[in-house]
Parts: structure tokens; sequence; C-alpha cells
């Protein structure tokens, strides 16, 4: 055949293809594109129908006071979407896809306010935008204190805490703040925490100076001593105040999520310098009240106990004996009297369930308090880089 040479430009003739001169076959490629564009008018029409129904959910949920957050919902939708996903499209796109399509349903049926430790650029950040989307509308907080307050006082629909991390362990002042503000868990997200060093400059040669979050570097203290062993380390109050510090300040480097050089402009030296890859934070969606509907697959609780012999053996012995598996059991300090400790627990179970209530009398009765933060679904781990 010698349709490439007499026809360099694609052309057809009758029962013969024609190629270009890259030996494309731009009829056939003409057709899928055209197709791909049928589709993608379908798809704009579905979307426009769907935008239209969840404007009238939220009109619905404004007069019932009901809230537009449903984490349980969600979770269901996706799972079964992924279930009937014939494989053409991977899992992860279709996640990533409609995660986008359920913030924007959210935002449609009523914009929410979604509260979290700034600046814009911290992991906190990072986490909101991959749980919720980027039609969520995040507003940073100078403090956790701040957080809660806001929340609390219903300044704010949702907001975004650090409650754990993998390797260095809770965030007591997360844990201390349930015991100081009324506020509810309503869903969690696991996020993989992974460094970045940032700089205006484009080598490691010549940088003498490393912000960042005090976490953050230790979380890679033993990389910097390997390639940076006589830098000076300087601790800041979160890993984008340093990338806004590095801005301007030629010799200098910030550690923190590679999305930041993207965000402020700088050249990323170096990836994953974190000592440890198996790095995870967990992080708390809270709002001002117990999370709604569905079956919940956790639960997490304060405690404190009467100082009395077998008090806290008392309470697992309980849990046991109802089938109820735990899942994490910490003690702090409590501020308001010393040599006294509240307990942070996670349950797996929906202790909203009427099918506890004689439980949670038990638990009530053995308890000096008794604070349960809220019924939600497990969290996924999420790959935020």
């Amino acid at each position: 055949m010698n349709c490439k040479g007499d026809n360099m430009g694609g052309n057809r003739q009758s029962g013969k293809i024609f190629f270009d001169d890259k030996g494309v076959d731009k009829k056939k490629l003409e057709d899928i594109r055209s197709k791909i564009d049928h589709i993608d008018k379908g798809l704009l029409e579905l979307l426009n129908h769907r935008a239209a129904l969840c404007k009238e959910v939220g009109e619905i949920k404004s007069i019932s006071k009901e809230s537009v957050f449903k984490p349980f919902r969600e979770k269901e939708v996706m799972k079964k979407l992924i279930s009937q996903n014939p494989g053409h499209l991977p899992d992860d796109h279709l996640r990533a896809i409609y995660r986008e399509i359920l913030s924007s349903s959210r935002k449609l049926q009523q914009p929410q306010k979604v509260v979290y430790l700034g600046p814009e650029g911290t992991f906190s950040y990072f986490a909101g935008i991959e749980y919720l989307g980027h039609s969520a509308d995040l507003k940073p907080c100078n403090s956790l204190k701040e957080v809660f307050q806001i929340v609390e006082k219903r300044e704010a629909e949702l907001g975004i805490i650090p409650l754990e991390n993998s390797l260095q362990g809770s965030v007591g002042q997360s844990l201390d703040l349930f015991l100081m503000y009324k506020v509810f868990i309503q869903a969690e997200v696991f996020c993989k925490t992974s460094h970045s060093l940032l700089s205006s400059d484009t080598s490691l040669t010549g940088i003498q100076t490393v912000y960042s979050h005090p976490q953050a570097l230790e979380q890679c203290s033993n990389w910097l001593r390997t390639h940076l062993p006589e830098v000076i380390i300087i601790p800041v109050e979160s890993t984008s105040a340093a990338a806004i510090k590095v801005i301007d300040e030629k010799g200098s480097a910030a550690i923190g999520h590679e999305k930041l050089g993207d965000m402020f402009g700088l050249n990323i030296l170096s990836s994953r310098i974190e000592d440890l890859p198996d790095n995870w934070t967990r992080f708390m969606i809270i709002g001002p009240t117990p999370p709604e509907g569905g079956h919940q697959d956790k639960t997490s609780l304060l405690f404190t106990l009467p100082d009395k012999s077998g008090a806290l053996a008392g309470v697992l012995t309980v849990l046991a004996q109802n089938g109820i598996n735990l899942k994490k059991l910490e003690s702090r300090p409590l501020r308001s009297e010393k040599w006294k400790y509240v307990f942070f627990a996670d349950l797996e179970c929906d202790l909203s369930g009427e099918q506890y209530q004689d439980l949670k009398m038990e638990l009530s009765r053995r308890c000096s308090s008794l604070q349960i933060l809220g019924s939600y679904p497990a969290g996924a781990y999420i790959q935020t880089l």
C-alpha cells in the first residue's frame, strides 16, 4: 500500500485508509474525537441536571435545618460507584472526579465555611482539599483553639483538625480542646505526610538555613544531618509560613508539602525527605452538632473515672462483654485537677444506635464523666501528593 506517500495530508479515497506523515489514521482519530465531544455534551447535560436536583435537596434541607455534610451518604455513594465501575476508568480517578462532584453538590445545596489551622498551604489545608474538594470554602485560623471556638459558635459549619500522627502519636492540644469546646466529630481522613525541600535557589549548594514546623524538622532530621550537616535549623509556626519566609531569602529553604512549590513559586530541591516513608496523619472533620444518619463505623469518646481500684478495668470489661473492639485508648492530664486524667477512646461501633442504649447507661454509671464526641464512618487513606 502506498497510501502514505500519495496522501500526506491524511485524505481518504473510496475503500482506502490514508495516514499523515507520522503514520496516524487521521479520519479514525477525528471519529473518536467526535464521539468524545458527543459524550462530553451528554455529561454536561447530566451534571447540570444533577446540580439542579442538588439545589432542590438544599432547599428541603434549609427548611428542616438538616446538615448539608453527610459523610456516611457520600461514602456509600462512592462505594456503590466503585463496585459498579467496569474498569476502563481507574478507581482512584473515579474517586477524584466524584470528590469534586460531591464538593460542588454541597456548595450548591448551601455554601459551607470550613476552618483549619492556617495559613494556606499547611497539611490541614491540603487534607481539607483532598477530602472536601476544591469547592469547599476553606478559611485559615491562627490556632487550633480558634478552629474549635469558631465551630462551637457556629460561625463555621465545619473545622479540620489534626488528631494524631502514625509516628509521633496524638496531637495533645486537639485532645485537650475537645474538653473545652462542645464540638462533634463528623468524619475522619488519613493523609500521607511527605516532605520536600523548597527554595528560591536552584540547588542544595549554598543552602545555609532551613525553616519549618518543629514536627516536620523532626521527621526529616536524619536527612538534614546527612545532606545539610552544617545548615542552621530554625523552627517556625507552620510549613506554609516557612515557605513564605524563603521566597525572597537566598541561601534558605523550607520543609513542607511539595504543592507549596507551585503555590509560592519555589523550586523543589529534593522530594520525600522524611526519614520514615510510612508517615500518616489522622485528621478529624468537626461540627457544632452530632453527625446525622447512617450506620457509622466508629465512635470516639472522652471519659474520666472515679479514683478507685479497677475503675478502668471495669470499663474495658463492659466493652469486651458487648463485643466492642477498642481501637485507641489514651490518657491525658486533666487540666482542671492535678493528678487526674481523662481518657480518649475510639470504639469500633456506632454508639449512637438504639441497641447500645443500655451500654451507654452502664458506661455513664462507671465513669465520673462521659462525653461522646461522635459516631462517624471509618476514614479513607489518601495520598496528598
